[in-house]
């Protein structure tokens, strides 16, 4: 519904204007009342005030340019960023009485508000803020909004700009315990890269010639003591290789209302945050040591922009950072991207509220050699932590089902040859890492 010239101009009227103009039409109602005509002047007068106010506001005009640096653009979960604004006036005209506010979601903090009067032409403010960003995603800062405010302070009007930027904020990378899993390249995972090299022409790798290899490549004096046509084995690097599989399933897990924290600040708010940092540490770790990192989820792979060398550790956290949860129902996608990446290297998945028959598909699908772990992830106990309450929190009932449901996956992964932790809620990531990997992998 539109609104009038009068109700423009009264929801433009700050709390000293609307008490103005409750003063003038009580002077207008007295002195019309006892007919005292000084009383009806002082009431023209109150009310005319809000009124040419209003159009002083309504008429100005202004110009302002806006400039943002945020130091750094990225940062874990509990860090800061120190942003600088830079307001500058491009009009030919000195500014009037501005007050400027930034818009910033609850995650990163208040909204600052600076006040400015009578900015030169052509000059620049320099404002400083800080955020902290306490739950990951990326994050908008501003657009700047402006208040024009007349002198008497009675009339205010808003205009938004129209520019922003944005600050990244990623998991925390939690310090795990050195050692514990490596990468692995196919059955026989030993480190980061290895190769292959040919020493010396008494010291060359050899093998058996196989049709189609090129006969350059025969090795004659190989070839002359063992009897059979042997070929050289040129370098050969390749690199190891370790997969993530992530529950990201909305069902699966107790998510914390948006905005809110952890209760004790350090720790993530809910069982997926606690997840999403267990991969970025763990992932951080495997691709630190050179693997060729690939992260699955259930609704698909976190793909690197370069497949051949796998996720880095900072492309890692980029795309943890905006990672969402999903409506799958189950973890069969998850299960099939699993069997298509076979027996190349470990596998360590991260669950959420699973029961027998989710982990049996998970078990069937790595049926082949390797050093396979799996975390789960306590989801009832982060009911009563006090930061993942929501309006579906679990009862007791609902819990204790959870709590059976999880001892059965416990079982058939353990049977079906894999380590397996549990995470409670409020539980560091290096704590549960460390008691998972405590008695070594099992090849």
């Amino acid at each position: 519904m539109a609104r009038g010239p009068a109700g423009g101009l009264l929801s433009s009227l700050t709390v000293r204007g609307r008490c103005m103009v409750a003063v003038g039409l009580t002077l207008l109602a007295l002195g019309a009342l006892l007919g005292e005509l000084p009383l009806l002047q002082i009431a023209v007068f109150v009310l005319a005030l809000p009124l040419m106010s209003a159009v002083g506001v309504a008429r100005r005009r202004f110009r302002l340019s806006t400039r943002r640096t945020v130091t750094p653009p990225r940062v874990p979960r509990g860090g800061g960023a120190d942003v600088l604004l830079e307001v500058t006036n491009a009009d030919r005209r000195a500014g009037g009485l501005w007050l400027l506010t930034e818009p910033l979601p609850a995650e990163l903090g208040p909204a600052p508000t600076y006040v400015l009067e009578r900015l030169p032409a052509g000059a620049t403010a320099p404002l400083h803020y800080r955020v902290s960003g306490s739950r990951r995603g990326r994050y908008a800062l501003g657009p700047l909004r402006l208040r024009l405010v007349d002198p008497f302070g009675l009339v205010m009007r808003s205009v938004s700009g129209a520019d922003a930027a944005s600050l990244l904020v990623v998991p925390r990378v939690r310090p795990l315990a050195p050692g514990g899993l490596t990468g692995g390249s196919g059955s026989n995972g030993d480190g980061a890269r290895r190769s292959i090299a040919v020493h010396g022409e008494d010291d060359v790798s050899t093998r058996t010639y196989r049709h189609g290899d090129d006969l350059r490549k025969v090795h004659w004096r190989a070839t002359a003591r063992t009897g059979e046509l042997m070929v050289r084995l040129e370098e050969r690097p390749w690199r190891s290789s370790a997969t993530l599989l992530l529950d990201t399933r909305a069902r699966a897990h107790l998510i914390a209302p948006h905005g809110a924290s952890a209760a004790t600040g350090e720790l993530p708010a809910d069982s997926l945050e606690w997840l999403v940092e267990a991969a970025a540490s763990i992932g951080s770790g495997l691709a630190g040591r050179g693997a060729a990192l690939r992260v699955l989820t259930d609704a698909g792979e976190l793909a690197p922009a370069d497949p051949r060398r796998g996720l880095g550790a900072g492309e890692l956290l980029d795309r943890l950072a905006v990672l969402q949860p999903s409506r799958c129902a189950d973890l069969t996608g998850l299960a099939e991207q699993a069997a298509r990446v076979g027996g190349d290297g470990p596998v360590v998945a991260l669950l959420g509220a699973v029961g027998a028959d989710d982990v049996a598909r998970l078990a069937r699908a790595r049926s082949g050699p390797g050093a396979d772990l799996a975390v789960l992830v306590d989801v009832g106990g982060y009911a009563t932590s006090g930061g993942a309450r929501s309006r579906r929190s679990p009862t007791e009932a609902a819990r204790a089902a959870l709590a059976r449901q999880q001892e059965e996956a416990v079982v058939v992964l353990r049977d079906a040859g894999w380590r397996v932790a549990v995470a409670r809620a409020g539980q560091p990531v290096e704590d549960v890492w460390a008691a998972l990997t405590r008695s070594g992998v099992p090849a």
